[in-house]
């Protein structure tokens, strides 16, 4: 079967979005879609710009504020955006929802939706786990109801799936440019719209009515030529771009897709792409407007879309000649299906050399767990060619050889393929179907069969691989590859197995290999299109009260941070120089400190209890310089800021990659923090830093990174004469040394300078609220 289900062709009609608008999703009547608008924004634009535009520009350009005035150079002007849409899920909408409370805003002013994904633990399938979450947040869920239904915001509740699947299956369109408090927002890039992960400060802003700030990306274009092989999946369109740019080598920057190869390619398949983006440090990623998209906005409910963005198709994708920051070519037809990992995604094996990867390695070649589905690679595509895969292997009369779980990406999902047997498929050869949420994807496991601290391998279709990230354990080896490839592989139970080339041995002794795997990009009956777990907000949410009990352990609301006290001087204690890696997985861990994400004082028992300590090599033992002994983080940290002293933390290269959640900037700021001073941050926690009166600086010689040692006392100084592009001088002294300096940078504009001085962006709000 194709992988590209074909339906009728729509004849571009260009006037077709003149005489109306387009309503911009079916569950919401007063928001609405205008091409003729934008088309006229971006011709205004591209007069005044004076060369041809790439589709990232376009569509920035076409979100304008300003359409005027507003700078336009990549990497350096600071973009005044108008989004059209913010989503929440439920671990970061928590605080995102206190903090707007408190600015006074009555109702959201750009449609806004949360999506409880986050908190469903997997451990026994898809019933009993969501039973018991909704059992053990009862009061969070609560809450957000309660919340949404007093703001205007839509509320999906648990069961129907992830954010992202959900967003992709009712409001995204091509041209559009969203927010979403979660670094996979990019998904959306697979029908053609900028989807940017923010910070929950970020989103606050744009619910009260304020612009998306953020710098001019660069455009970094990836030319796709070619076509996918028979087990070549989009997957490896983006596990090849992570070999490419590393985690660190999209920062600041859009990835755009074109070339003939992006043609063909179905809608979820390039949201797959747009998804992982995040996992190269991109702004976001889009693909220009393609068939695929419009077959599948016209089976989920939105062929007037379709026609719509088919007659403005030359708006929705880039001009002849545009230019690009830089260009990568990937040809499909030479693409092999690739694995990605151990401990960091950009970490890049084919197939066909994972045995030369494993030698002299100690990675268990042992797979002890299969994981498929994930917001990444969940769609019916991902869902049927996997079913193919075990399929062959159950009529093969093989045996899983490892447990597999399959976790649908939204109740839409769940219910098509159950109903086209493709759920039967997998369940026959003994997988475990789990709950529509986003589960160990993202730290919520529980395995009893494997104790914290045994080595053990794990493949998985997800996008994050870091230390720990799936189940919490630090030995766990995490490997990434498209889910037809997890499937095969636990049939095999060996790292090292190569479904395209490998045999494995039937009961009777003769050997198996293998078919291609089949499947399509859309089911031929349609979508199941359920709407069991969807609230709509009431016209008037004034009379709602909301759910907190002021006993409660799991939702606090929030007291103002205190504002800068204006001197030009700071004396700071080094709480910790953190060595290697740390993510915000490692800044503010998941898995069971999820039930604290709206509790902004138990959240903080978690601060950097991840990140590795120069001094001792070890996570969360780090010296407290009063009593001389080495304790946890969040007690020294305490103990700093409890007898009135603010501290900093030292960190190497792209601290802060990962997840946005915003926790990692709001802990340290509740826990006495005053910096972060680092060679290099990544996007997301560098502006949450800023949103909540924390300093983000950074050494203009990385080599003072080195010579501050542990123990050190810091000083900062020109904090009186902060504006944009001045610098910040760092004292420091070593123990039993001199005094000695290192310049520091930052990137605050004069905006982002008040948040600081007001001691954050919230109370910055709240006051002109």
């Amino acid at each position: 079967m194709s992988r590209l289900l074909r339906f009728k062709h729509f004849a571009p009609r260009r006037g077709f979005a003149t005489a109306t608008r387009v309503q911009g999703s079916p569950l919401e009547a007063n928001t609405f879609i205008d091409y003729e608008s934008l088309s006229q924004q971006i011709s205004q634009v591209r007069k005044r710009h004076g060369k041809p535009l790439t589709l990232a520009e376009k569509v920035l350009y076409s979100h304008l504020e300003d359409l005027e005035n507003q700078e336009l150079t990549r990497g350096s002007s600071q973009l005044r955006l108008r989004p059209k849409r913010v989503a929440l899920h439920d671990a970061n909408a928590q605080m995102a929802l206190l903090q707007y409370m408190t600015t006074g805003i009555p109702r959201v002013q750009v449609p806004t939706s949360v999506h409880t994904d986050h908190l469903i633990t997997a451990r026994d399938g898809a019933v009993e786990d969501l039973e018991r979450a909704i059992a053990v947040n009862k009061e969070v869920y609560d809450f957000l109801q309660t919340a949404c239904a007093k703001y205007g915001i839509a509320f999906w509740k648990p069961g129907a799936g992830i954010l992202h699947q959900v967003i992709f299956e009712q409001y995204a369109y091509p041209g559009g440019l969203m927010i979403g408090s979660d670094s996979h927002t990019p998904n959306a890039a697979g029908l053609g719209m900028l989807g940017i992960g923010v910070g929950g400060m970020e989103a606050v802003d744009v619910m009260a009515g304020l612009p998306y700030e953020v710098k001019h990306p660069n455009i970094i274009g990836v030319k796709l030529t070619g076509a996918l092989g028979p087990w070549s999946t989009t997957k490896d369109i983006i596990l090849k771009v992570a070999s490419v740019l590393t985690v660190r080598g999209g920062t600041g920057s859009i990835i755009e897709y074109m070339g003939p190869g992006a043609e063909a390619l179905s809608a979820t398949g390039m949201g797959t792409v747009g998804n992982m983006g995040a996992e190269v440090g991109a702004t976001c990623s889009i693909f220009p407007y393609n068939r695929g998209m419009g077959d599948y906005l016209e089976l989920t409910g939105r062929s007037a879309i379709a026609r719509s963005a088919e007659a403005y198709s030359h708006n929705l994708r880039a001009d002849d000649g545009a230019e690009y920051d830089r260009i990568i070519e990937i040809n499909l037809s030479e693409l092999e299906p690739h694995i990605n990992g151990p401990f960091t995604p950009d970490l890049s094996w084919p197939v066909s050399k994972m045995n030369e990867a494993v030698a002299g390695k100690e990675w268990p070649t042992h797979i002890s767990a299969a994981l498929i589905g994930s917001c990444t690679n969940s769609s019916y595509e991902d869902l049927s060619r996997a079913a193919s895969i075990a399929t062959q292997a159950r009529e093969a009369g093989l045996k899983l050889q490892t447990e597999l779980l399959i976790g649908p990406g939204s109740e839409e999902i769940r219910a098509t393929v159950n109903r086209d047997g493709i759920l039967d498929e997998l369940k026959n050869v003994g997988g475990l179907v789990l709950a529509n949420a986003c589960g160990a994807c993202v730290g919520q496991w529980e395995r009893p069969t494997v104790k914290k601290g045994t080595k053990n391998t794990i493949v998985s279709s997800f996008n994050r691989n870091f230390v720990g990230r799936q189940d919490g354990n630090p030995a766990t080896h995490s490997f990434v590859a498209s889910p037809e490839i997890v499937t095969a592989m636990a049939f095999s139970g060996n790292l090292q197995f190569n479904p395209i080339t490998d045999a494995i041995k039937r009961p009777d002794g003769t050997e198996f290999r293998f078919s291609p795997p089949q499947g399509t990009a859309l089911p031929q009956k349609g979508y199941e299109r359920t709407l069991e777990y969807y609230g709509a907000p009431p016209l008037d949410g004034l009379e709602v009260e909301l759910a907190v009990d002021p006993r409660s352990d799991r939702i606090q609301l929030i007291t103002p941070f205190d504002k800068w006290d204006g001197h030009d001087e700071q004396d700071l204690e080094l709480l910790i120089k953190v060595k290697g890696k740390c993510t915000t997985d490692h800044i503010s861990a998941a898995g069971p400190w999820y039930k604290y994400r709206g509790h902004l004082q138990n959240i903080s028992q978690n601060l950097l209890i991840g990140a590795v300590n120069d001094e001792n090599g070890k996570a969360n033992s780090i010296r407290n310089i009063d009593t001389g002994d080495f304790d946890t983080v969040p007690s020294v940290a305490e103990h700093y800021r409890d007898s009135g002293r603010k501290w900093a933390i030292v960190a190497a290269d792209n601290y802060g990659e990962g997840s946005s959640r915003e926790a990692a900037a709001l802990s340290p700021r509740y826990m006495g923090g005053f910096a972060v001073i680092a060679r290099s941050m990544a996007r997301i926690h560098e502006t949450n830093l800023k949103k909540q009166g924390l300093l983000p600086l950074f050494f203009t010689d990385p080599a003072d990174y080195d010579n501050i040692k542990p123990g050190a006392t810091l000083r900062l100084s020109r904090l009186s004469s902060l504006a944009p592009g001045s610098t910040v001088l760092l004292s420091y002294t070593n123990p039993g040394q001199e005094v000695q300096q290192a310049e520091l940078s930052h990137s605050m504009t004069e905006r982002q300078i008040d948040w600081f001085k007001a001691g954050s962006a919230l109370n910055t709000l709240r006051s002109k609220a």
